[in-house]
């Protein structure tokens, strides 16, 4: 079971495998040589011949070979844990890798529960297989043969026996590997999508607390859980079942070299030394195979967790790139069509222009479209038909690099990661001074509350949990001015927000639009885009409607309509307040 493309790529671990190999060989001389001293000792009790010169030489062989193997014991480890670390650092980097070079739109492709998975768990078991099994195969290999060599000049025969009855544990085990490589394959299958539930139980707990369905999902978990045990159980079945057959095989073997020494003693074609060599070392032709065969279940399900690890490596990826987002960053959009799903489109020939510094909203009620508008723009969704051009240059020839360069976007859900509020911010502007930080942070109307906190120390736990929706909201934004762009998409970035915050946001976006920055802001609410130069009305996929806000008041129905349903919902909120 030697994966050569698994080896080529982790080419760095060869030497230690080499050198783990070499110390377990040197061990095994060391044991030659103290079980051969003390079989000469006991054929000088046995013949009344043994004196203290003897039994001290003996002792001292001992000696020798105990700390001999102690230490090739100790580097073997060592050879085993750089072997396992050159491993992990390689495939995980590669895995990485892989994932930049997909790009924004790798959810198009693989899973992230999938992906964290294979390049955490996946991963640490092919530590095995680098740090243990690989190298005891090449050992399991070379331990018999440096045996026969030792033993064949003792008597023949035996050793001729042990040695071809070595060879039944490798039969036994690619028996198994047959069936084992399907089982395995299903254990990963059921272990992911387990992993896939269990993640999007535990990001969803709060709605299935608020709606009382967690008996429902609860049920759900029970049953991946069973089906999942049920596929573990096999495969420990499996297991326990080939050691039992692997453990016969061993100690059969190891049992039948002894009657064949003794046999061979008693006909007289082997001295008792001979003999007694032959019995203490019988067990070890068989040892490394045997512990070859209990490593290899952990490097089948190494295997299968490289299979997926190759299937992610294997993607096929969109040859980058050249062009670059130009200067005149004007997008006009002819004709678009976008589907999810092959038999149910979204978007159906939308036309829509936005202008170099212009304010351009996209309004519209709730699935009509708009975010996946959005998603196309920055690149996330990626299988549209229709002409997208940037200054003239189509988005799909346009390096990603350059179109996250020049394109900032900041939706509701905009991430923050755990640790400062410093680190959060920098990511949009690596070489912004604290000075500049702060500015950025007044303009947003968060450096107060920042002030009565650790500053720009302060620490943001995970998804920024510690913070309220509206600061979480403000500093979105902060880091998003920071990043200075040309185009800005703002994509319902006031949502679920209180009414201070999202008017804060609000004005900086309308400070944005009149700084020469090309600025998108999609929105439900209407009472949000008045000020915009252009609006376009997407009602269920399709353009129904554009122009200023005045101008749709008078000539579209769609537009009306919603704004007239949402005024006269603020007219009610609001008087239900002043009740």
């Amino acid at each position: 079971m030697i994966n050569k493309r698994l080896i080529g790529i982790v080419s760095e671990s060869k030497k230690y495998i080499v050198g783990n190999v070499v110390c377990q060989w040197l061990s095994l001389v060391a044991n030659i040589a103290m079980m051969g001293a003390i079989a000469r000792l006991l054929e000088k009790i046995f013949e009344g011949a043994a004196d203290e010169r003897q039994i001290g030489m003996t002792a001292a062989v001992a000696l020798v070979a105990v700390v001999t193997r102690f230490f090739c014991a100790v580097s073997a480890s060592r050879m085993s844990y750089l072997s396992s670390k050159a491993v992990k650092k390689t495939l995980r980097e590669m895995i990485y890798r892989k994932l930049l070079r997909l790009g924004i739109s790798y959810k198009e492709n693989v899973q992230t529960s999938e992906v964290v998975q294979v390049a955490v768990e996946g991963v640490d078991q092919l530590e095995t297989y680098f740090g243990a099994y690989l190298p005891q195969f090449f050992y399991a290999m070379l331990a018999p043969l440096t045996l026969f060599g030792v033993l064949s000049f003792v008597n023949f025969p035996s050793a001729v026996v042990l040695l071809v009855c070595v060879p039944m544990i490798p039969v036994t085990i690619v028996a198994i590997q047959r069936w084992a490589k399907k089982l395995l394959s299903k254990y990963w299958d059921q272990y992911a999508e387990l992993g896939d539930t269990f993640l999007e139980n535990l990001q969803g707990l709060t709605t299935t607390k608020i709606y009382q369905s967690d008996a429902f999902k609860h049920q759900e978990m029970n049953e991946q859980s069973e089906r999942f045990r049920k596929i573990t159980m096999k495969v420990l079945t499996m297991q326990l079942n080939s050691i039992t057959i692997m453990d016969l095989v061993a100690y059969g073997g190891a049992a039948l070299g002894v009657i064949l020494a003794t046999t061979q003693f008693r006909a007289g074609h082997v001295d008792l030394l001979g003999c007694l060599m032959i019995i203490l070392l019988a067990a070890d032709f068989f040892l490394p195979m045997r512990l070859l065969g209990s490593f290899f279940h952990i490097a089948m399900n190494g295997m299968a967790a490289s299979d997926k690890i190759f299937k992610l490596l294997d993607l096929l990826e969109k040859k980058q790139k050249s062009g670059i987002v130009p200067k005149d960053c004007t997008i006009q959009i002819k004709d678009l069509r976008f589907s999810y799903e092959p038999e149910r489109e979204i978007l159906h020939g939308v036309d829509m222009e936005f202008l170099k510094g212009s304010f351009t909203a996209i309004v519209g009620e709730s699935g009509c479209g708009k975010s996946t508008i959005a998603a196309i723009l920055i690149g996330r969704n990626k299988g549209y038909n229709g002409k997208l051009t940037v200054g003239g240059v189509p988005l799909a020839e346009i390096n990603e690099s350059s179109l996250m360069e020049n394109f900032t976007y900041v939706s509701h859900q905009s991430y923050l990661f755990k640790g400062t509020v410093r680190d959060n911010l920098q990511m949009a502007n690596p070489d912004a001074t604290d000075d500049v930080l702060w500015a950025t942070l007044e303009q947003v109307n968060l450096a107060e509350f920042l002030r009565s906190e650790s500053g720009l120390d302060t620490l943001l736990n995970e998804k920024a949990s510690n913070f309220s929706g509206g600061q979480c909201q403000r500093l979105a934004l902060a880091r998003a001015l920071l990043h200075d762009s040309p185009v800005y998409i703002f994509d319902e970035a006031t949502s679920n927000i209180d009414v201070e915050s999202e008017n804060d946001i609000l004005a900086q976006i309308h400070m944005l639009a009149k700084s020469s920055k090309t600025v998108i802001l999609i929105s439900h609410r209407l009472a949000n885009v008045v000020d915009a130069d252009n609006i376009y009305v997407l009602d269920k996929g399709i353009i129904v409607g554009s122009g200023t806000h005045s101008e749709l008041l008078e000539g579209n129905t769609s537009y009306v309509q919603l704004w007239n349903a949402q005024q006269e919902l603020e007219y009610y909120t609001m008087r239900g307040d002043v009740l």
